[in-house]
């Protein structure tokens, strides 16, 4: 690191190798109205919600439907619609802002210094979940995510399944009966 006047200059191999273990969550918040993954290429702007409650938004929707075969992006993909939804509706701004702010705060009597990201263990987090599983908040959450994230065609492959089948003639002539197990 060069020291320029009063700035000091970063160089790329400084940068990756100060931010490679600073983040303990999912998504990283980068600068003001962006957050960005640790560890894949991809990044989105946040403009009607904080940065980071859209990172924690990422890391509640990986807690609540994980599968680590999934990329970070998509889960990401699938909250940008809360995003999009807050920006018309502040109600729905409020829900969302006010149940990231309920589940730092409970991370923080959890022994979070870092809010509900910092808890660096899945069995934390979980045991946070089901502690406000009953609320609006999760519920639109959760809710949501069912369709959001299952409904990208990008990660059916990873599940096994094929896609549509009308086009292709339906399922009975595509496979549908043909198990060997029974």
């Amino acid at each position: 690191m060069k020291t320029m006047g009063k700035r000091q200059k970063l160089s790329r191999r400084g940068f990756l190798a100060a931010s490679s273990g600073a983040a303990v969550g999912v998504a990283l918040v980068t600068s003001a109205g962006m957050v960005s993954s640790r560890s894949g290429a991809w990044a989105m702007e946040v403009t009607a919600l904080k940065p980071e409650t859209m990172a924690t938004l990422i890391q509640f929707a990986r807690d609540i439907y994980p599968h680590d075969q999934i990329a970070d992006r998509y889960y990401a993909k699938a909250v940008k619609g809360h995003e999009e939804q807050a920006a018309k509706d502040e109600a729905h701004k409020a829900i969302i802002e006010e149940g990231i702010a309920e589940l730092d705060r409970l991370a923080a009597e959890a022994g979070s210094t870092d809010g509900y990201r910092g808890l660096g263990w899945e069995a934390d987090r979980t045991a946070i979940l089901h502690s406000i599983s009953t609320t609006p908040f999760f519920q639109t959450i959760r809710g949501n995510l069912v369709v959001s994230l299952y409904n990208q065609k990008e990660i059916w492959p990873l599940f096994g399944f094929e896609g549509e089948s009308a086009d292709k003639g339906g399922y009975i002539t595509r496979g549908f009966d043909d198990i060997d197990w029974i």
